[in-house]
């Protein structure tokens, strides 16, 4: 670990000159405090702010960096997490990157100050830039809600695939010929995955890619969900069936439909993807590809903890892929679909 001793010497200045630079840069000369900045940050230099704990031993604190604290489904994420944190005397701090990387670096920086035991992590950035700058701070980490990209480490996903072909199954079985896929962004892979899920019963059954209908979503939210409705609203012939990335994105498309006085599932089914509480007491209750969220969270801080414990000199990194499950609702049942 690079410390501040090692600061001082590459910028040839006193200990006390570092630290002043760092939390009190008033009282360094210009000149020498952009000195020794540069050097803190070419040495990749973080504040041990937790210092006097980490003395007395291992932090006991995990970090658990979500993509939505909005989304229910990462609010169950989160309780899995904090089940497993606190059978095992620890704590969890839980953020919200908010789906941007620049907001997920600032928060691997601040878990990097604190020197936390361990992340438990669902990338915002997947180009995997702020997480390979995060690994030369020797701080383990778990993907969660994402399959681990290399054999560096654990994770805990869910098979997206089979999620996104259960959808399709069951509205091929219901007799659709027309699917709108409403996604969040196609740079996250779990909407990626769940598009070639969907594409794939559509091959089982014959059906041409074309037809399916991509509607991208700016992001993963109702609000998303509502302006993507309005979209598949202009779409002539309109589809009879629409599937969902998230429940957040098919409550907004409900909206919409409701709003132009479209049957849910009269004229058009409707098929979400996680099944959060707000699912089922919908106003249609909404079809939905189960994730299960609570088991992943925990799994995850299982892992982590396991990983950072008296035994991690045995610890081997897993790749653990979870089973979805189709909860059939209002919002499929009896809609009547064309030949």
């Amino acid at each position: 670990m690079v410390g501040i001793k090692d600061v001082a010497r590459q910028a040839g200045v006193s200990v006390g000159t570092v630290s002043n630079v760092i939390n009190r840069p008033e009282m360094v000369a210009e000149a020498t405090r952009d000195r020794v900045q540069a050097v803190i940050e070419r040495l990749g230099y973080v504040r041990q702010e937790s210092a006097r704990q980490l003395r007395a031993g291992r932090s006991r604190i995990i970090a658990l960096l979500v993509l939505d604290m909005a989304n229910p489904f990462f609010v169950d994420v989160a309780s899995g997490a904090e089940r497993a944190a606190r059978e095992a005397g620890l704590g969890v701090m839980v953020c919200n990157s908010a789906q941007s990387p620049e907001e997920e670096a600032d928060y691997l920086g601040l878990f990097a100050e604190h020197r936390v035991r361990g992340v438990l992590v669902t990338p915002a950035d997947v180009t995997g830039a702020n997480l390979e700058g995060f690994r030369r701070h020797d701080i383990p980490f778990v993907f969660v809600d994402r399959e681990v990209p290399s054999a560096d480490g654990c994770s805990v996903s869910v098979d997206d695939i089979e999620g996104g072909a259960l959808a399709g199954r069951h509205l091929i079985a219901q007799g659709h010929r027309s699917v709108v896929y409403v996604s969040g962004p196609m740079l996250l892979p779990q909407c990626q995955d769940r598009r070639t899920g969907l594409l794939g019963a559509f091959a089982e059954d014959g059906l041409p890619e074309e037809a399916m209908v991509h509607i991208e979503a700016e992001r993963l939210d109702v609000a998303s969900g509502r302006d993507a409705g309005a979209r598949l609203l202009g779409i002539s012939p309109r589809p009879t069936a629409v599937f969902c990335a998230n429940d957040l994105l098919a409550l907004g498309v409900l909206q919409a439909l409701f709003a132009a006085g479209v049957s849910v599932p009269g004229e058009v089914a409707l098929v979400g993807y996680d099944d959060i509480e707000f699912a089922a007491a919908a106003a249609v209750p909404l079809t939905s590809v189960r994730q299960p969220a609570f088991r992943m969270g925990r799994t995850a801080a299982e892992l982590l903890i396991e990983e950072t414990g008296d035994e991690a000199a045995a610890h081997q990194h897993r790749r653990i892929v979870l089973q979805p499950e189709l909860v059939v609702r209002d919002s499929t049942f009896a809609s009547r679909a064309g030949a």
